[in-house]
């Protein structure tokens, strides 16, 4: 049953920032101790604000790949350690709002463009590898906002935004620099993806086949060109640095959770053996986190940068996609448009951040991050110049740092005709039409985890690598600090306001559902029948944004493409004649 003309579909993930400041002055009287000692004094301007002309920030933005939202430490559950990317989340803010849409290509897409992947044809579903398509040309990419402000920018890890012809891949996209793949998934040590039963080689070293990095386990690959990135870079000139890790989404079937023994030894208080897999794949991203931050440290950007922690959409669970994220306790699943497939695990760490250690409620969507840190780098100046651009995404810079309202008021989740889907959140209030896999992923899925408050590992935190490099910059957070946030950012579905007792099930196949998020997050109360007005102003509100569509860009797979004509390799085969006998050397 198709519910509007042109309804289309969306994506998930997530971003890292990092800020430091200088420890080793004596702060002068008026300068609050969690404020950077630059911004003191004479520097801070009459309306209490940094100067403009600040050293524009280094920018790492880490997207971790199906990360679920309960798979992180810093919500509450301790069941996998993550303690350098909660050193970050409790030195900074956590976003507690925070979107993304339900699946890979439609996040990316709207990272990179600051547009919904409605407004450029990325809507439904995923890109695949033969596909003779790719994120339009005539899109204007985050690296080529950076780059005209004389940022350097470079990518480590996955791209899926298109690669049929070099044009669509990133160097040719603003980045100078890419190893990793270009695909949507592939195996974390032979590094083949299969996919619509072809199987071929996927990675890349520039524009060259990666075959010398055979064996080499894709998140420490990752890793390691990150930190080459930040150990060459010329720190007089900003950087951005996109790492979009393949971890934690699952590889190929005949393997799909792999890690390196070690790491899985680590993870045997976790019994069911699909669940420990993917930990062990969880903790190794982690230690990524705190290798990279420690490099900024060491080369004495840290003080510089902002950070972005974020998935990329919710986490597939208890065997989606041969997967085993959680996100408890939200209903659904990646690909799904419930809370548990858009509402993203996300953090923004920064010195630059006024008001910092702290749940950040202010609303956000991964469409905003462009917009967001053009406006980090340059301020009013920055948000002018793209005023007159058709972008959806708006700066929550300001409001993330002052603790203020959030110019953020709706969030699309996606529309898609093709499925008949479509959910949008107003305020505290989300209208649910239609659902995917006929509904057989529309329940709350586990684990829980271990939520006791006396199972976290708080030490461990301010002893990672991540927590000895903020120390250096007096940016360590403290046990109380910890201790208040994690409590915050447990969300506890059992508190049931009197009113959701009116509330009915929902059969999304069959009626809308309208459901407050804030205070029923975890979709148990649907509410369409209690407030009808409310329902159809958000109705309404779709078929308004539904105008603004384009089609889908999704075409059939060109056998030519598949990588068996390419000597086992996913390649930009619209580039070449068939049979190209030098694809490996481009």
């Amino acid at each position: 049953m198709l519910l509007f003309n042109n309804l289309k579909y969306g994506i998930s993930f997530i971003i890292l920032t990092v800020c430091g400041v200088n420890s080793d002055k004596e702060l002068p009287d008026n300068c609050d101790k969690h404020v950077p000692n630059s911004y003191c004094g004479s520097t801070i301007n009459a309306n209490g604000e940094p100067p403009t002309t600040q050293k524009p920030p280094h920018i790492i933005f880490i997207l971790a790949d199906d990360l679920g939202f309960n798979d992180v430490g810093f919500r509450g559950s301790s069941e996998i350690p993550t303690p350098n990317i909660d050193a970050l989340a409790f030195s900074g803010i956590i976003l507690n709002r925070y979107y993304v849409n339900p699946i890979c290509t439609p996040s990316r897409s709207a990272l990179m463009t600051g547009k919904y992947p409605i407004h450029t044809g990325m809507q439904h579903t995923v890109l695949y590898g033969a596909e003779p398509r790719g994120l339009p040309l005539t899109e204007k990419l985050m690296p080529q906002y950076f780059n005209e402000l004389g940022y350097s920018s470079h990518i480590a890890g996955k791209w899926h935004l298109g690669h049929y012809k070099h044009q669509y891949t990133p160097l040719y996209r603003g980045f100078s620099s890419h190893v990793g793949y270009w695909t949507g998934h592939h195996d974390y040590f032979d590094h083949t993806a299969v996919e619509s039963g072809q199987w071929g080689i996927d990675l890349r070293d520039g524009m060259n086949v990666g075959y010398n990095l055979h064996g080499k386990y894709t998140t420490d690959l990752v890793t390691e060109e990150s930190l080459r990135v930040i150990s060459t870079h010329n720190a007089t000139k900003p950087l951005f640095l996109y790492v979009a890790h393949a971890a934690v989404h699952s590889g190929n079937p005949y393997d799909p959770l792999r890690a390196p023994d070690a790491d899985l030894s680590k993870m045997q208080h976790i019994q069911h053996f699909g669940r420990r897999k993917y930990a062990a794949m969880v903790s190794k991203l982690d230690d990524s986190v705190g290798r990279i931050v420690q490099q900024l440290q060491k080369q004495n950007m840290l003080n510089d940068s902002i950070i972005v922690f974020s998935t990329d959409n919710g986490g597939p669970a208890e065997g989606f996609n041969l997967n085993h994220a959680s996100n408890w306790p939200l209903r659904g699943v990646k690909n799904t448009l419930w809370e548990g497939g858009v509402r993203g695990a996300g953090l923004l760490w920064s010195p630059r951040l006024k008001k910092r250690r702290r749940l950040a409620d202010q609303t956000m969507h991964i469409v905003d991050w462009l917009p967001t840190l053009l406006s980090a780098i340059k301020g009013d100046e920055a948000l002018l110049n793209i005023s007159s651009l058709p972008l959806d995404g708006v700066s929550v810079w300001d409001a993330l740092s002052n603790d203020d309202v959030s110019p953020r008021r709706a969030i699309l989740h996606n529309i898609d005709d093709i499925w008949g889907s479509a959910a949008l959140t107003r305020s505290d209030w989300k209208v649910v039409i239609g659902t995917h896999y006929n509904g057989a992923w529309d329940g709350w899925y586990g684990p829980a985890g271990d939520r006791n408050a006396r199972s976290y590992n708080y030490k461990a935190v301010r002893s990672s690598l991540a927590g000895r490099s903020l120390a250096t910059i007096d940016m360590l957070p403290t046990l109380a600090d910890i201790s208040r946030m994690r409590m915050e950012s447990n969300i506890d579905c059992s508190a049931r306001m009197p009113y959701l007792k009116e509330g009915t099930v929902c059969k999304p196949l069959e009626k809308p559902c309208l459901f407050n998020v804030k205070d029923d997050p975890c979709e148990k109360y649907n509410l369409a029948h209690k407030y009808p007005s409310i329902l159809k102003a958000l109705m309404d509100e779709l078929q308004v944004i539904n105008a603004t569509a384009v089609p889908p860009s999704n075409k059939p797979l060109d056998p030519n493409g598949y990588p068996s004509k390419w000597g086992y390799t996913w390649t930009n085969f619209g580039d070449f004649e068939e049979g190209n006998d030098v694809i490996g050397s481009i």
